[in-house]
C-alpha cells in the first residue's frame, strides 16, 4: 500500500500488533477437546471448506464477468476470492453467534489449506489469463504461521499450561484487541479510500454483489445449525487481504490490480457487517 496517506511503517506495525492481539485473544478461548465432535461428523467442515475454497472463487469470477469489469480489476477480485482465512473473520463470526468450536477449527483448517489451495488457484488462473504468475507455498506458509497460527497456538498453550494467568489475561487482552482493530480499521480507511474510489463504481458494485452471493452460499451450505451457518457464511464473505497482497507483490501486480484488492477489502467488510448484525440479533433471540 505504498504511496498512501498513512506511512507504510505505521500501517505495518498496527497490522502486526492487531493480528497478534486478536489471534492470541481467540487462542485463549479455544478448547481443543471441543474439536473432537467435528472429527466424528466431518460433513459441516467439508461443506464449509468447499464453500470457501471452491464456491466463492467461482462466484467472484461469475460476478466479475456479469458486471464486465476491466481485466486488472477482475484479477484483483480473483486474488481476494482465492485468499481464504481472514484473521478477523473468526472474531467476527464468534461475535455474530458463530459456533465456538466449529469457528476456530474452520479458521485453522482454512489457514492450513491456503498453503496448498492458493498456489493451485494461481496456477489455474495463470493458464486462464495466459500470464506468468506464481505463488511460492513457502511465502504463504510463513505468512499464515506468523500472522495466525503462532499467536493462536500460544493462546491455546497458555490456557492449557497456565489457566489462572490466561483467565486474568483474557479480559484486558480482549479490550486491547478491540481497540487495536478499531485503530487499524481507521488507519486503513484513511489510507485506502482514494484507491477504493479510483477502482470505480462498476468494480464496487461487483464486489458488493459477489460478497452478498458468497454470504448466501455459505449460509445455505452451513447446515441446519444456525451457529454453523453463521460461521460458514462469514468465512465465505471475508477474504484474507494479507495473502492477496502478498501474492500481488510477489507477481509485481499493477496499480489497478492492487486497487481492486483494497476495494474488495473495504467493501466486502461493509457488506458482511449487516449480515453479522442480523445473525447476532438472531442468536440473542434464541437465547432469551
Amino acid at each position: 500500500m505504498s504511496g498512501g496517506i498513512v506511512p507504510d511503517w505505521l500501517l505495518s506495525i498496527a497490522a502486526a500488533i492487531t493480528l497478534f492481539a486478536v489471534m492470541l485473544d481467540l487462542g485463549l478461548a479455544i478448547v481443543p477437546a471441543e474439536f473432537a465432535p467435528l472429527l466424528r461428523q466431518p460433513g459441516p467442515m467439508l461443506r464449509a471448506l468447499f464453500a470457501v475454497l471452491v464456491a466463492v472463487p467461482a462466484i467472484v469470477w461469475f460476478t466479475a464477468r456479469i458486471f464486465d469489469v476491466a481485466r486488472p480489476a477482475e484479477v484483483g477480485m480473483m486474488l481476494m476470492a482465492i485468499s481464504p482465512g481472514a484473521p478477523v473473520a473468526l472474531r467476527r463470526a464468534l461475535g455474530a453467534g458463530g459456533d465456538r468450536s466449529f469457528a476456530p477449527a474452520l479458521q485453522i483448517a482454512l489457514a492450513c489449506a491456503a498453503i496448498v489451495s492458493v498456489p493451485l488457484w494461481i496456477a489455474a488462473l495463470d493458464e486462464y489469463y495466459a500470464g506468468s504468475a506464481s505463488a511460492d507455498p513457502r511465502h504463504l506458509a510463513r505468512q499464515v504461521l506468523v500472522a495466525q497460527l503462532a499467536p493462536l497456538a500460544l493462546g491455546m498453550l497458555l490456557r492449557r499450561c497456565a489457566p489462572r494467568a490466561s483467565s486474568r489475561l483474557a479480559a484486558p487482552l480482549g479490550r486491547i484487541a478491540t481497540v487495536a482493530l478499531l485503530a487499524l480499521a481507521a488507519l486503513a480507511l484513511i489510507d485506502v479510500h482514494p484507491t477504493v474510489i479510483d477502482a470505480g463504481p462498476r468494480v464496487g458494485a461487483a464486489i458488493i454483489a459477489a460478497t452478498v452471493l458468497a454470504l448466501a452460499t455459505g449460509h445455505l451450505l452451513g447446515g441446519a445449525a444456525p451457529a454453523t451457518r453463521t460461521t460458514t457464511a462469514i468465512a465465505c464473505g471475508s477474504r484474507n487481504t494479507g495473502l492477496a497482497l502478498l501474492v500481488a507483490a510477489l507477481n509485481h501486480a499493477t496499480a489497478p490490480v492492487v486497487a481492486a484488492v483494497l476495494a474488495y477489502f473495504v467493501l466486502s467488510a461493509a457488506a458482511v457487517f449487516p449480515y453479522a448484525l442480523w445473525r447476532r440479533h438472531m442468536a440473542a433471540t434464541r437465547t432469551t
